[in-house]
C-alpha cells in the first residue's frame, strides 16, 4: 500500500515545497501503523465459523504420534505449556484436503473411494507422493506461482515460453534456488529466448510513449526500473518488504512498524539495488512502435546512478551504489558478474529458505509463522533480539528456522518440502476441536484451519464436481482447467467475471487472500458457471448418474461423493431422499446447486 501510495504522489510533490512534501509523506506512511489484520486470528473465526456450518464431522480417536520434525515443533510446544489440540482428521476430510493443497482439484468418486478401501497404515503418505507427482500438482502450481510471479499481459509475446519454462521446472522440480537465479540473472531478448529475463522485463517503468533519442534509449526509466524489480524480488524471495527505504532512511520513520529497517537507510538500498546498476531493459522500438512489450536485457550500464531522475520516487539523494547485500553487508567478488552473485549470496543466506517455507506453510497450513509473508522483521525475529515492548514476530522462530536448514538441505526442493509438511500429524489434524477453542491456541496450530478456495480452485472444483468441462485457450492448447491456463483472462467473460469475484490477481500487483463476501454468495447461486452445468444434460454428472443409476440411495450417496468427498449424514439422507422422490431430475440438480452452494464446498478443511 506504502508504494502505491508513494508513486502516485512521488510526481506533483518534486514541485511543492519541502514542508509540503513531508506532510505528504507522513500521510502516505499513515496506512503503516493501522493495526493490521491478525492472520491468526481470523483463521481461526473463519474456522470456527465454518466447521460449525459443516454437518457430519467426525475425527478419527487414537492418540496422535508425531511423524517428523514438524510435529516435534509444534506438539512439543503445545505439551511444554499445556495447550488442547484436535485429533486426526477422518480419511474423508484429509483426502479432499491433500487433493485440493497438492492439486487444486477434489477427488474423483472413483479416486476417493479406493482411498477410502485401502487398508494400508501408510496410505496417506503414499497418497501424497502419487499427488505430488500428478500432473495436477503442476497444473495447480504453475499457476500459483504465476500469481506470485505476475506473468501477465505485461510480459506480451513471451507469456507462453514463460508458463512452459515454469510449468517444465515444477515437474522435474528443479533446485528452486537455481530457478531463482534464472530470474534474477536473465538477459537476452526477453519473449522469444529466455523465460528468466520476463520476470525483470515486466517491472519496466515507461519513461516517454515515443523515443527523443535517436537510439530509443529513453523510453525506459531504467533506474526506477532497477529499484522497483529490488523491491519485487526482495519481497518474493527474501520476504521483506524495502518499499519505505526505496524513498528515504528508515530511521523516524518505521519506528512502529520494522525494527530491522530502522537501522537502514536509502544508501543501503541504493547499494541492494546496486546489484542491477549495470542491468539495461531496451524496449524494442521497431516501425515507429513498440515491438508488443518486447524488451532486451543486457548488462552494458556504466553502474547504478544514485542522483538519477526518478519518476515514481523522491529525488535520489546520492551515496554510493556499489553492490551490497542489505542482509549481511556482503560484495560481489572481484571479477565476477554482479547480477550472478546476487543469486549466490541471495540464495545461500538462510532468509531466502525462510522466506519461501514460511510462504508455502501458509498455503498448506492457513497462515504463515511469520505474518505478513513479505514484511519479516529481521529485528525481532528471536526471543533474545527482541526490543522491549515489542512482541517476537514469528509464532514459532525454531520450526521455521528448522523448516529452512531442512529445505536447504533437501537440495532446495520444492515437492521436499511439500512431502514434509502434508506427512506431518500437524497438517493431518481435523479442523474440528472437541472442546472450547480458543484465538490464543490458534498460533499452536492446535487444529488445522479451514481455507477459502482460490477462485481458480472453486472453478475446477465446479468442473470435477459436475464432469462438465469447457475448453479455454492456453497459448495455443485448449484446457478445461482455470489452472491449466496461461493467463486468466484469456478465459470467457464469464469465468473471468466469476474468478475476479473470488479474488483473481490481475498480475500487475501481488496476490492477495480476499475475505468471503455476499457478492461471492450470490454469483455462486445464480452464476452460469454452476448453473449450467448441474442441469441433466451435455454430459453432466447428474446427467450421467440419472442414467446409470436406478436406486436412490446410491445416486444421493455418489452425488454428494462426487461433490462434498463424503457420503450424506442421516438427516441429509433423509431430506435428499424425499426431494429425489419428488422429482428425481429435478430434484438430483437442486441437490448438487445447494451442495455446491454449501461452506464445505468452498473452504479447504
Amino acid at each position: 500500500m506504502f508504494r502505491l501510495l508513494i508513486i502516485g504522489l512521488a510526481a506533483p510533490l518534486l514541485a511543492q515545497d519541502p514542508f509540503h512534501r513531508q506532510d505528504q509523506i507522513d500521510s502516505a506512511h499513515r496506512a503503516l501503523y493501522q493495526k493490521k489484520e491478525d492472520a491468526k486470528k481470523a483463521a481461526s473465526s473463519l474456522t470456527e465459523q465454518a466447521v460449525a456450518a459443516r454437518p457430519g464431522l467426525t475425527v478419527a480417536g487414537p492418540p496422535v504420534a508425531r511423524r517428523n520434525f514438524i510435529d516435534d515443533h509444534v506438539f512439543g510446544r503445545i505439551e511444554r505449556d499445556g495447550i488442547p489440540h484436535a485429533r486426526l482428521a477422518s480419511d474423508e476430510e484429509f483426502a479432499r484436503r491433500a487433493w485440493l493443497d497438492a492439486t487444486g482439484r477434489i477427488p474423483s468418486i472413483t479416486e476417493l473411494n479406493a482411498f477410502l478401501a485401502d487398508v494400508d497404515p501408510q496410505k496417506r503418505e503414499k497418497l501424497v507422493d502419487r499427488l505430488l507427482a500428478s500432473d495436477g500438482f503442476v497444473d495447480k502450481w504453475s499457476f500459483y506461482f504465476e500469481d506470485l510471479f505476475r506473468a501477465g499481459q505485461r510480459m506480451g509475446y513471451g507469456l507462453n515460453l514463460f508458463h512452459y519454462w515454469l510449468r517444465e521446472w515444477l515437474a522435474l522440480d528443479r533446485p528452486y534456488h537455481d530457478v531463482v537465479t534464472d530470474l534474477l540473472t536473465g538477459g537476452g531478448k526477453t519473449s522469444f529466448s529466455i523465460p528468466g529475463g520476463l520476470y525483470f522485463a515486466r517491472d519496466f517503468v515507461k519513461a516517454l510513449d515515443d523515443p527523443e533519442a535517436p537510439d530509443a534509449m529513453d523510453l525506459v526509466n531504467i533506474p526506477d526500473t532497477v529499484d522497483e524489480f529490488t523491491i519485487t524480488y526482495s519481497k518474493v524471495f527474501l520476504g521483506i518488504n524495502m518499499g519505505c527505504i526505496s524513498c528515504h532512511d528508515g530511521k523516524n520513520h518505521l519506528e512502529q512498524v520494522n525494527v530491522f529497517l530502522t537501522k537502514k537507510t536509502r544508501e543501503d538500498f541504493f547499494r541492494q539495488a546496486g546489484f542491477y546498476g549495470k542491468t539495461r531493459q531496451i524496449m524494442n522500438w521497431e516501425g515507429g512502435a513498440q515491438a508488443n512489450q518486447e524488451y532486451t536485457v543486457d548488462d552494458l550500464a556504466p553502474g547504478y546512478d544514485t542522483k538519477a531522475e526518478s519518476i515514481l520516487r523522491m529525488p535520489r539523494s546520492g551515496g554510493s551504489g556499489a553492490p551490497q547485500f542489505l542482509l549481511t553487508g556482503e560484495a560481489p567478488r572481484p571479477g565476477k558478474h554482479e547480477r550472478d552473485e546476487l543469486a549466490r549470496i541471495l540464495t545461500s543466506d538462510i532468509q531466502f529458505a525462510r522466506a519461501f517455507a514460511n510462504r508455502i506453510w501458509a498455503e498448506l497450513m492457513g497462515f504463515g509463522i511469520v505474518e505478513p509473508l513479505d514484511d519479516f522483521d529481521l529485528g525481532r525475529y528471536y526471543a533474545k533480539d527482541v526490543p522491549e515492548g515489542w512482541p517476537q514476530q514469528p509464532t514459532n522462530a525454531e520450526l521455521l528456522d528448522a523448516l529452512a536448514n531442512d529445505f536447504r538441505a533437501g537440495g532446495f526442493r520444492f515437492k521436499k518440502l511439500m512431502r514434509r509438511i502434508m506427512t506431518s500429524n500437524a497438517y493431518g489434524l481435523s479442523s474440528y476441536f472437541d472442546g472450547e477453542w480458543q484465538d490464543r491456541f490458534a498460533s499452536y496450530h492446535a487444529r488445522k484451519f479451514v481455507r477459502m478456495l482460490s477462485a481458480a480452485e472453486l472453478h475446477d472444483a465446479i468442473v470435477v464436481a459436475t464432469d462438465r468441462r469447457q475448453n479455454m485457450a492456453s497459448g495455443d492448447e485448449k484446457v478445461p482447467m482455470a489452472q491449466q491456463m496461461s493467463e486468466p483472462k484469456k478465459a470467457d467473460k464469464q469465468v473471468q467475471g466469476f474468478m475476479k469475484t473470488f479474488g483473481q490477481s490481475n498480475r500487475d500487483e501481488m496476490p492477495k487472500k480476499i475475505p468471503p463476501s455476499a457478492l461471492q454468495a450470490m454469483l455462486l447461486m445464480q452464476s452460469k458457471v454452476v448453473t449450467d452445468r448441474i442441469l441433466a444434460m451435455n454430459g453432466s454428472r447428474v446427467e450421467q448418474l440419472l442414467k446409470d443409476t436406478a436406486d436412490d440411495g446410491e445416486l444421493l450417496d455418489k452425488l454428494y461423493l462426487a461433490t462434498v468427498s463424503r457420503r450424506p449424514s442421516a438427516p441429509e439422507r433423509e431430506v435428499g431422499l424425499t426431494t429425489l422422490a419428488k422429482d428425481r431430475r429435478r430434484g438430483a440438480e437442486n441437490l448438487q446447486w445447494a451442495l455446491i452452494n454449501s461452506p464445505e464446498f468452498i473452504f479447504n478443511y
